[in-house]
């Protein structure tokens, strides 16, 4: 049900568009036969490689792994999801084909999946998509950035080992959704900009902490867990107008700047509210 929400979401906004153009009205398309397109991406011969991953709605799926920058399979059955593979020097996109506002697919019959396994060289990885479900693992791989972008979302995204290089920054904004992060301690991140819409979110900093890192958090009404692990330093400065906040034990409050005391490198957060509920665990 959550999910055909989501794609509800994103083809309301696709027929919206059509609208404002004198496009018209988007027909039903019936989907043909089930592919698999194996999907292989060479390392380019650069010294920086910016990866990009271009998804609409369905299913993705991200892992180390791959023995090439990418590896692994799209699974669909509207011949316009086929995805295709752009490549300039360093810069490369799998993006989903055109799709069309001149057709709606069937919510019920909708398949479109990908699941690909990213090699451990360094890379600045961007992934953009609408409405759909996604399962992140990083940990391993060798990200120097990160970038997500999506819309209506549900998304659980994972660190479980450490990024073997240093990450100067990690950007994730998204609408309406529900995601969770874990590991994050492990992106070896100095910035972290994280914003939303409305929705449910849990930013979980465990993991090998290995120097002082920044984290701003922008939302509108939601639900925002963060869980730190006690013995490690942090400060969190909130600035909201009417949010809850709750704090474990192990924190102390001075005004709007919550304060856990520890050892090692230091978490800073701003927390940027406009209603909702903050929840410091550990």
């Amino acid at each position: 049900m959550f999910r055909k929400l989501f794609l509800f979401i994103a083809v309301l906004a696709l027929a919206t568009l059509a609208c404002g153009f004198n496009i018209d009205v988007p027909q039903k398309a019936q989907p043909g036969p089930e592919v698999v397109d194996d999907i292989n991406v060479a390392y380019p011969d650069v010294d920086e490689t910016n990866l990009k991953l271009s998804f609409g709605a369905g299913d993705l799926k991200l892992s180390p792994g791959g023995e090439a920058l990418v590896d692994g399979t799209a699974t669909y059955n509207y011949k316009e999801f086929k995805p295709e593979i752009v490549t300039d020097g360093g810069d490369i996109q799998v993006k989903m084909g055109n799709f069309s506002v001149n057709f709606l697919p069937s919510f019920d019959d909708l398949k479109n999946e990908w699941d690909f396994k990213l090699g451990t060289q360094p890379m600045n990885l961007t992934v953009e998509s609408g409405a759909y479900e996604g399962t992140f693992e990083f940990g391993g791989l060798s990200l120097t950035s990160l970038t997500v972008k999506d819309g209506a979302a549900d998304v659980d995204l994972a660190f479980s080992e450490p990024n073997q290089v240093e990450m100067s920054s990690f950007n994730y904004s998204t609408g309406a959704s529900d995601v969770k992060m874990t590991g994050l301690a492990n992106a070896n991140f100095s910035i972290f900009d994280f914003s939303s819409g409305a929705g449910d979110y849990t930013l979980d900093f465990s993991g090998d902490l290995q120097r002082d890192a920044s984290i701003k958090i922008e939302t509108g009404f939601s639900n925002i867990i963060l869980v730190i692990p006690e013995g490690v330093d942090a400060v969190v400065r909130v600035e909201s107008g009417a949010s809850n906040i709750n704090a474990g034990s192990s924190w102390g409050q001075n005004g709007n700047v919550y304060r856990q005391k520890g050892e090692g490198p230091t978490l800073t957060f701003v927390v940027e509210m406009g209603a909702g509920n903050l929840t410091l665990t550990k």
